[in-house]
């Protein structure tokens, strides 16, 4: 039986990683441990972890996360307030498949898009 999926996202710097998940977007660092070339980060009841990959060329990234969430409006206004980003396609919209929707992305060019059910 499945229970849980924690996503792996390649980043570029673990520091920038975890200023942006932790002050933009309220996420907290996950475990006491401090793995070299890992980070792993929580908010709620996700995590998405993160392996270390220096070469990185944002531009030809293409890792994506779809969250869900129960107060979307809410979070969004949250990340607003923290003067996050939002992807400049991605503001906080209803979609035709039935989510209200939005998109930020990371400082490695992650899509992290996060909905709810209408």
């Amino acid at each position: 039986m499945l229970t849980a999926i924690h996503p792996k996202l390649p980043m570029r710097d673990k520091k920038a990683t975890r200023n942006f998940y932790s002050n933009k977007l309220g996420f907290q660092e996950f475990g006491s441990a401090d793995f070299d070339g890992y980070l792993m980060m929580q908010k709620d009841n996700i995590q998405i972890h993160f392996f270390e990959f220096k070469t990185l060329d944002p531009k030809e990234n293409y890792g994506q996360v779809y969250i869900r969430t129960n107060d979307i409006e809410n979070y969004y206004q949250t990340l607003l307030d923290n003067k996050t980003s939002i992807h400049p396609n991605g503001q906080l919209a209803i979609k035709p498949w039935g989510q209200k929707e939005f998109s930020v992305l990371d400082p490695d060019n992650n899509l992290l898009t996060f909905g709810q059910s209408i």
